[in-house]
């Protein structure tokens, strides 16, 4: 079946309201989640609805905190959750980090005490399609073991970076330091899949391409070896340790049974791309692209989310009954 945007936003929103948001959270959350389903990425949309509702239900998450964010410097701003979802932090410091970064050409934003529990592009994205380049860096709950060690330290930890093109939609990709995400994981776990090599081990340290095992006491390895645990390091130290928030081995849910939203921290950079280029950048965005589909490579990063995404405004957006019936079922219970 499909749904439209808005009826599905309306739901998810209507449940996370039933379960101690906000309204203006769980219309926040709402969108981010379904943003994410109709551009087809299946691990951050609808499937993680029962994870987010438990971490509310459990008290691990506070859905009606009001963000702090304070203006620190010229080009910085520093927020505070307060035990909140990251993505409210984000929303209300929008316009006074696009407000600086004009000014002064780069603006950064750090975010502490809030949980992100979802797709990094589209916190980014809509900065590329106001003409800045955008990074997000986000580390999550230790899931992964460093390059070399036995024992899980480091979260998925992703990276989000989105330029501005000179026509059409921008270049943005979004990838975790490790070799996929916990919510793929979780997905080929419940679906009977198994994992490629190199992605994970078992409690006993041992290589596993079974996703059960990764999950049951197991890790996640980064993705090239030493080179993605390096960009894992990084972004623990460029979002918890800039932002003051917890290190991902530091996020602890023993407390709170059925927790699954990690309160750790995040970093945003908005750049001016016209104070920097001495020429055109959009142009000369253009030309690399020009030369990267010559040297034979023709999609782009976010080219088939593009598609599916314009698939869906047009039909709607593809859920199975059952998701469907999930939905329906945690906003009207």
């Amino acid at each position: 079946m499909r749904i439209g945007f808005d009826a599905l936003v309306g739901l998810i929103a209507q449940a996370f309201q039933r379960h101690g948001c906000s309204a203006e959270v769980a219309r926040i959350i709402a969108r981010n989640m379904v943003t994410a389903e109709q551009d087809g990425a299946k691990s951050h949309g609808v499937f993680r609805i029962p994870a987010y509702l438990s971490s509310l239900d459990a008290g691990w998450v506070d859905g009606t905190a009001e963000p702090l964010v304070e203006d620190v410097a010229p080009g910085m701003l520093r927020g505070d959750g307060r035990n909140g979802f990251a993505l409210p932090v984000l929303e209300q410091a929008r316009p006074a980090l696009m407000a600086r970064a004009r000014s002064n050409g780069i603006a950064l934003l750090t975010v502490r005490n809030a949980h992100h529990f979802s797709a990094v592009w589209p916190d980014i994205e809509s900065f590329a399609r106001e003409g800045f380049i955008a990074m997000a860096m986000v580390n999550s709950m230790a899931s992964v073991v460093p390059h070399g060690g036995h024992r899980k330290l480091y979260g998925t930890n992703p990276l989000g970076f989105a330029a501005p093109r000179g026509g059409g939609d921008p270049l943005v990709f979004d990838q975790a330091s490790s070799a996929l995400s916990n919510g793929d994981v979780q997905i080929a776990a419940r679906e009977g899949q198994k994992l490629l090599p190199g992605s994970g081990v078992d409690r006993d340290g041992k290589p596993t391409t079974d996703p059960k095992a990764v999950l049951d006491g197991g890790a996640l390895l980064s993705f090239g070896g030493y080179k993605g645990s390096s960009i894992g390091m990084m972004m623990e130290i460029m979002a918890a340790g800039l932002a003051g928030g917890r290190f991902s081995y530091e996020v602890d849910f023993s407390g709170h049974p059925g927790a699954a939203t990690p309160n750790t921290a995040q970093t945003y950079i908005v750049i001016d791309p016209g104070r920097g280029a001495v020429t055109d950048f959009t142009l000369r965005m253009e030309a690399l692209i020009a030369e990267i589909h010559d040297a034979g490579q023709e999609r782009l990063p976010g080219d088939r989310r593009y598609a599916n995404r314009r698939e869906a405004m047009a039909s709607g957006i593809p859920l199975t009954e059952d998701e469907y019936a999930m939905v329906r079922r945690y906003a009207e219970d």
